[in-house]
């Protein structure tokens, strides 16, 4: 392959991978490799409409003063992601402050931010963040386009299932389609006399469908393992007194309530019951949920000694049951995430290689074209016809 192709190539992936990420961060409802800001608040060091690396707090949890992070805000205007930075820290959370802002969050509204809240942060360099200059504005307004787009195809179509999330990943696995069929016929026997370098490199096609496609499946699988699952958070009352609302706890003791876990999707769910701050337990910690069903767990949650509001978190983890509950377990007590990668990688990789022996080789597909003009889906039809 030419230094020429390579970097084209190169060049190829990164904006695969740029695009799967960002669609990931929309997906999942956090930010997922990038991240950007849409205010002021953090100028000088974001500015409106930049980006910057993001680095999910599953990955590396480990944040402290002065860390740009990701937090889910409670009362910051109205709640959501916030971007902000840590700058100091106390028995209730951490105290974070918009470089911009004069004030810190908690001297508004904002309660002290406990970990259970932190959904990434910003990656430094000597102590700065990593900029990304106008990567936001470009999201921001490519947003914009397809959210257009998907509302004129869906009301073209009557079908409301072309909107939102689910709907984009149908548009794309559509468009992914419509591009092969495009290569497959249209430029079916053209370019016969082009030289066998130009051809191999024209092979390449095939492979970046196929993995496209593959990549759109294990997109959909990780949004069904992440999305439902989680931090939840229960706002304990300790109260001098009993009441029947099992939030409201008399000081220094402990209440039990009823958590259901639903399963919307046709493959059965293992599901991780983890406590994700002081006085929380889960029973079970480990649940199967059959498809289009739903288990329920117990939760107990205590109240400290001394009465007012206090925050319980309690974080679910979900993974979708295709492998023995035994490799779940082990993968599991390594990190919550390393069952993701495994089932993705069990859906993904066969999933890349049965369509690999369908469509064959880019280079065998371009070879066969340079000496006989014979498609790909000409060559199916005779195998499997």
């Amino acid at each position: 392959m030419s230094p020429r192709r390579m970097l084209s190539v190169a060049g190829e992936v990164l904006a695969i991978v740029v695009v799967v990420a960002l669609v990931a961060g929309q997906a999942l409802g956090y930010p997922v490799l990038l991240g950007f800001v849409e205010t002021g608040s953090m100028e000088p060091t974001l500015n409106p409409g930049d980006g910057f690396v993001a680095i999910p707090t599953a990955i590396d949890g480990d944040v402290e003063e002065g860390d740009v992070i990701v937090f889910r805000a409670e009362q910051i205007q109205g709640g959501g992601l916030t971007t902000h930075r840590i700058v100091g820290e106390t028995e209730r959370g951490y105290v974070t402050r918009g470089d911009a802002n004069p004030f810190t969050d908690q001297d508004g509204n904002e309660p002290p931010v406990k970990d259970a809240q932190i959904v990434a942060k910003a990656w430094q360099v000597g102590g700065s963040v990593v900029v990304i200059p106008h990567l936001g504005t470009a999201v921001m307004g490519l947003q914009s386009a397809v959210t257009d787009t998907q509302r004129t195809v869906a009301s073209v179509t009557g079908s409301r299932s072309l909107l939102g999330t689910q709907g984009l990943t149908y548009l794309l696995l559509g468009l992914s389609v419509l591009l092969y069929l495009f290569d497959l016929f249209v430029t079916d026997g053209t370019d016969r006399d082009r030289s066998r370098s130009r051809s191999r490199d024209r092979g390449l096609s095939s492979r970046v469908i196929v993995a496209g496609l593959a990549a759109l499946i294990v997109l959909t699988a990780t949004a069904s393992m992440v999305v439902p699952a989680g931090t939840q958070e229960f706002g304990v009352v300790s109260a001098d007194f009993d009441s029947k609302n099992p939030t409201i706890i008399r000081q220094g003791t402990a209440e039990s309530l009823t958590y259901r876990v639903p399963n919307a999707g046709v493959v059965p769910v293992v599901v991780y019951l983890t406590p994700a701050s002081e006085g929380v337990e889960t029973t079970p910690e480990r649940l199967r949920v059959p498809g289009r069903s739903s288990a329920n767990a117990t939760l107990t949650l205590s109240a400290p000694p001394e009465t007012g509001y206090y925050r319980r978190y309690v974080s679910e983890y979900r993974y979708l049951a295709v492998l023995p509950p035994s490799v779940i377990d082990a993968c599991y007590r390594v990190h919550p995430w390393l069952p993701i990668f495994v089932v993705d990688a069990v859906i993904g990789v066969p999933f890349y290689l049965f369509g690999m022996s369908l469509v064959g080789s880019g280079r065998l597909r371009s070879r066969s074209r340079s000496r006989d003009g014979v498609s790909t889906l000409r060559r199916l039809l005779r195998r499997y016809g």
